[in-house]
């Protein structure tokens, strides 16, 4: 039974660490789920505590698991973690019926679950949890009278500092699609299909049936062409279509113009700026790459806006400050997922994603040509 006391704390611990922790290191990705949530529920009006309320859940799990994983307050760490599986049990229930959110979000992106697949493992971890409250008072404490608050205090600063670094410059690890390294046009742009067309065509006269491709008809043989008549058409797929894993992503001009493939597999540099909402941007943030933009201009590289907001407000923006970025337009939701800032910067090469800067961290030209190579070292070895 003791064996199983222990191995019911660390499994239930370490999975609140891990949870607490992934959603530390993105905390605006937690912002934007609970934001999911908010809507989904109409509680709209809870949403300017999204970002607070994604912060303190991640304190919160991480500290219930420093405490079962430590052997820290194993009554209070017993409780806290019945209320937490109960509360989360029973929502994540509701979830798999309902589907009012896609998933719950439990993991932040760096594993995404179904709904289904969450009540799931909300189950199991429920019968780890019973065993740990129905066990709560035969852990034996360690008796050093500073232990306690020592292991939550340093448990509370790491998870704090994790966050704070990752709200003022970009999440410490990436789960995005759009992380550094990924080849992120394989990612937004569907694989065409590739088909061999035969053409059938009878002979008149002689009824033998003749095969033909676009390339190799023999309409400038007057004498066959005229003697034969179409029949069929056969298609045979070499490779079929595939969507793309990202389905939402679509870069557009004011006319509605799709300029994805173009801009996304450019095969040289192409920087984009990317702004969800152009109106809670703030201006000395897009000001600070006018230089940048500026330079990348004179040296033919791509730079360009992507913006979540209208054409009205977005220009309206860049008028009355005077910033000429040639403009495209994106789904809001889509562009919260490239990167979590904004603005935001990204750079892309070939496809692929060469690197990312919140905007606390734009580069200067600089040092953007002193890297340069740097970024060309990484794409050749990503693309051989």
């Amino acid at each position: 039974m003791k064996t199983l006391r222990l191995i019911s704390r660390l499994i239930v611990g370490l999975v609140f660490l891990f949870s607490g922790f992934v959603k530390a290191v993105d905390p605006w990705g937690s912002a934007y789920k609970f934001h999911d949530y908010f809507i989904a529920f109409n509680m709209e009006w809870f949403t300017p505590l999204a970002l607070i309320l994604g912060i303190l859940l991640c304190l919160l799990e991480f500290l219930i698991g420093a405490a079962l994983v430590f052997n820290v307050k194993m009554k209070w760490a017993s409780w806290g973690v019945l209320l937490f599986m109960s509360f989360f049990t029973i929502l994540t229930f509701y979830l798999a019926i309902a589907n009012p959110v896609s998933d719950c979000g439990c993991f932040g992106d760096a594993i995404v679950l179904t709904n289904w697949q969450t009540f799931y493992k909300n189950i199991i971890l429920m019968i780890f949890t019973i065993i740990i409250f129905i066990n709560r008072n035969k852990y034996t404490p360690i008796k050093i009278k500073i232990y306690d608050p020592l292991i939550l205090t340093i448990a509370a600063l790491l998870l704090l500092s994790v966050v704070y670094y990752s709200y003022n410059h970009l999440p410490l690890i990436d789960f995005l699609p759009w992380k550094i390294g990924n080849k992120i046009s394989e990612l937004v742009i569907p694989t065409p299909e590739e088909a061999e067309i035969t053409l059938i065509y009878k002979h008149k006269k002689t009824g033998e049936l003749l095969e033909y491709t676009t390339k190799n008809l023999p309409y400038q043989d007057t004498a066959l062409w005229n003697n034969i008549e179409f029949v069929e058409q056969k298609k045979k797929i070499i490779k079929p279509f595939i969507e793309p894993p990202i389905k939402d992503f679509f870069i557009r001009d004011t006319a509605n113009d799709d300029y994805t493939n173009e801009i996304i597999t450019n095969k040289q540099f192409q920087f984009l700026l990317v702004s969800y909402d152009i109106n809670k941007a703030k201006i000395k943030n897009l000001l600070k790459l006018k230089s940048f933009a500026d330079s990348c201009k004179a040296n033919n590289i791509s730079f360009v806006l992507l913006s979540g907001s209208s054409a009205d407000d977005t220009y309206k923006i860049l008028n009355e400050n005077k910033i000429d970025f040639p403009v495209f337009f994106v789904d809001a939701t889509a562009l919260k997922s490239v990167v979590r800032a904004n603005p935001g910067l990204v750079l892309l090469y070939d496809g692929i994603v060469a690197d990312k800067w919140h905007y606390n961290d734009f580069p200067e030209w600089n040092h953007f040509l002193k890297n340069k190579e740097k970024y060309n070292s990484i794409i050749h070895k990503k693309t051989t």
